[in-house]
């Protein structure tokens, strides 16, 4: 990670043919084709799911490798 010129965090990430295809989705139908819009969004689902508990297997994987 590094930070940008707003001192935040850049962070590299790894989508599939299927996730691409899911923010493609949501850019066209929500976002007037901005795939940064639709990635925003996707980021604050998940967020909003691992704060609520309902995060996906990738969590548990998480939480098994802390221990």
């Amino acid at each position: 990670m590094c930070l940008d010129q707003f001192d935040g965090e850049t962070v590299t990430i790894e989508l599939d043919a299927d996730e691409l295809d899911r923010i493609d989705d949501i850019a066209f139908s929500d976002h007037r084709d901005n795939r940064e819009a639709a990635i925003r969004t996707l980021l604050d689902e998940w967020i909003k799911s691992r704060d609520d508990g309902d995060g996906d297997a990738t969590d548990a994987t998480d939480a098994e490798e802390r221990n």
